[in-house]
């Protein structure tokens, strides 16, 4: 790999994050009663997403549908196996029990979305369509379901008005 191309992953990082950060800065603005502040929060956002997806195309970061599904699986399928239990064990180490928690709750859904990746995979590409529904969004810890929202997460125990649903 060249500089370059190490340059552009990082860029690609670091603009993604900034989306994020603002993001959330934009929410806690909001919640202050500063909407300009929001507003401005959420235009830097915006901004970053445009840069991290110029870094992405100049990285040929996207592929055909099956390819990018394809790397969705091999993505969560590392982060469930190979990123996540080291680090809750080292949470576990520091008595760090709020990273214990989110990394907890990353990593079992890191699995649910590899999964979900694997099956959509395989709809493709035996050629047989994948149903048309909704996914629903664990506010509290990102489970990710098709269909209809449980009662309660399976994996935080938040109620069903802690989902979002995905269209």
């Amino acid at each position: 790999m060249t500089e370059t191309e190490q340059n552009l992953q990082q860029a690609f990082a670091g603009e993604s994050q900034a989306n994020r950060r603002y993001l959330f800065f934009a929410e806690k603005a909001e919640r202050e009663g500063y909407p300009q502040i929001a507003r401005l929060f959420r235009a830097a956002a915006e901004a970053e997403t445009v840069h991290a997806r110029n870094h992405f195309n100049a990285m040929d970061g996207v592929g055909s549908t099956k390819d990018n599904l394809h790397a969705g699986v091999i993505a969560e399928h590392r982060e469930f196996t190979r990123m996540y239990p080291p680090f809750i064990e080292q949470a576990e180490k520091d008595q760090y029990q709020r990273a214990v928690v989110t990394f907890g709750y990353a990593n079992e859904v890191e699995e649910v979305h590899y999964n979900l990746f694997q099956e959509a995979y395989q709809a493709l590409e035996s050629g047989q369509p994948l149903k048309d529904e909704p996914y629903f969004v664990c506010q509290g810890c990102g489970n990710t379901v098709a269909g209809e929202a449980p009662e309660v997460c399976p994996i935080c125990g938040a109620p069903r008005s802690r989902f979002k649903r995905v269209d």
